[in-house]
């Protein structure tokens, strides 16, 4: 298959789906970390759904501006701090509904919990990677067009961070682990390996 992998700079998806034979991309304005340059488009998504006859399209769309989880940030009493917030998210949406509705047969896009289940409609399937063997916690929307849901491949009991905390009794908290690999915005972008092969391994056969 043509795979384009939208927005990906650290190929993890994209080279799951390299080790089975398949002609995957991943694309980002960014440089790609992955290793594998000759694989990476480093151009602006829509130009690259223009280069060929893409079979299945699985894009990870920035997801600061969609997710709920800063929301207090858009308060009236916020807007001298973050003055172009409301037009930022109008953006970000506007870049998620044309990514869903590329003229593409097969296409899964994947975000946190957020604003698109109100602004497009509730996600298709909501995963975690401890259904997929990584010991973490990360709620993670997908939204499928032409694609089934993903089938866990090894449910594992997720980890939890003990921290120090006065609002327990105990005096102990639990966080839980929840990226791939350390805490910058990029680490958290990244794709647990679980879920990339499972990604590759159950929607490879689709043709």
């Amino acid at each position: 298959m043509n795979v384009l992998i939208a927005c990906e700079e650290s190929q993890t998806v994209c080279m799951a789906f390299r080790k089975l034979g398949h002609e995957a991309y991943s694309c980002d304005l960014q440089e790609c970390s992955g290793g594998h340059p000759e694989w990476h488009l480093q151009m602006d998504v829509f130009e690259a759904i223009k280069l060929k006859k893409w079979d299945l399209m699985v894009a990870h769309p920035e997801c600061t501006r969609l997710t709920v989880t800063a929301n207090k940030w858009y308060k009236p009493e916020y807007a001298e701090r973050f003055p172009n917030i409301h037009t930022e998210r109008e953006q970000a949406v506007e870049f998620f509904m044309k990514i869903a509705n590329a003229d593409i047969p097969r296409i899964a896009i994947e975000n946190p919990v957020g604003i698109m289940s109100t602004k497009y409609r509730k996600p298709d399937q909501i995963i975690q990677p401890w259904q997929f063997g990584d010991k973490a916690v990360k709620r993670t929307c997908l939204w499928l067009k032409g694609l089934p849901k993903l089938k866990h491949t090894n449910i594992v009991e997720p980890e939890y961070v003990i921290y120090n905390s006065k609002k327990s009794k105990s005096g102990k908290s639990k966080y839980p682990m929840m990226w791939a690999g350390g805490h910058t915005s990029k680490d958290r972008s990244k794709t647990f390996q679980g879920i990339a092969d499972a990604i590759a391994d159950q929607w490879s056969g689709l043709l």
